[in-house]
């Protein structure tokens, strides 16, 4: 998927992906594509919420995706911030964007937050 990370913190997420190699029949950036990069960068923020309450293992539960326009080329990046952070589960909104800021996808993950072991 070629994702890099590019900032990681439990407030903020952020990763980019190219497109080249992460497309469908097309040739247009792949909406699965999308949805990995959010479940990536949702699933470590949730995983460093965790963290910080003694819960640092993240599942994901539930992930929904629109996607807004299509990318042939270039590298998207990904943002993820919380909508909700608590004991048992963590959701955040990823927000995916090409190299103009143009919004591509809008996507939220819900993740289940267990302790280790």
């Amino acid at each position: 998927m070629g994702i890099v990370l590019t900032e990681v913190t439990p407030e903020r997420v952020v990763g980019t992906m190219p497109v080249d190699g992460n497309t469908q029949p097309y040739g247009l950036l792949h909406g699965g594509a999308s949805c990995v990069l959010a479940e990536t960068l949702g699933s470590v923020a949730s995983a460093m919420h965790g963290h910080t309450i003694g819960r640092g293992l993240a599942l994901g539960v539930d992930i929904s995706a629109t996607h807004h326009k299509a990318v042939r080329t270039g590298t998207v990046t990904g943002v993820a911030t919380p909508a909700h952070r608590g004991r048992g589960v963590a959701t955040y909104e990823i927000v995916i964007t090409d190299e103009a800021g143009d919004r591509v996808c809008t996507a939220r993950l819900t993740c289940l937050l267990r302790a280790p072991g």
